[in-house]
């Protein structure tokens, strides 16, 4: 961290992959391994998962740190919109980076998402040549509103 970020807490700070603690919320077990996977072969060692947002909040204050939640919009027992409300409202949570994750990908979706107050959007199927790129601007705390 540098003198500047250490002085400022509004200047981002970007976390290698290989230091980050992701949360991973997705109810599809074979889109959640694609996920971790992808993750790992770029170096995030940390990779933690849930099934559906009504577990995010409560899961994810027990962790130590959380840099980066990947969230699936249609989760059962409550959504990720919902999911995300709770974590805006919680005061150790609020500032976490959290992007939709979304095989409901189009314009209308995006702009939902941005409107809910996600830090991104990500269309599904991933682009596994895109995807490092992508996680590396959330990681460094850039917004990330891709779909096609």
């Amino acid at each position: 961290m540098s003198d500047v970020q250490a002085n400022n807490p509004q200047t981002p700070i970007s976390i290698e992959p290989s230091e980050a603690h992701v949360l991973v919320v997705e109810d599809n077990v074979p889109n959640f391994v694609l996920i971790a996977r992808m993750l790992a072969f770029m170096g995030v060692q940390r990779c933690e998962w849930k099934t559906s947002g009504w577990q995010v909040v409560q899961f994810a204050d027990t962790l130590p740190r959380i840099d980066l939640i990947l969230m699936d919009i249609r989760l059962p027992y409550e959504d990720g919109y919902q999911a995300l409300q709770k974590l805006r409202a919680n005061p150790r949570l609020k500032d976490t980076v959290v992007c939709a994750v979304t095989a409901e990908a189009s314009d209308e979706q995006l702009r939902r998402a941005q409107k809910a107050g996600f830090d991104g959007f990500l269309g599904k199927p991933l682009d596994p040549d895109r995807f490092p790129t992508q996680i590396r601007r959330l990681l460094a705390s850039e917004e990330v509103w891709e779909w096609k």
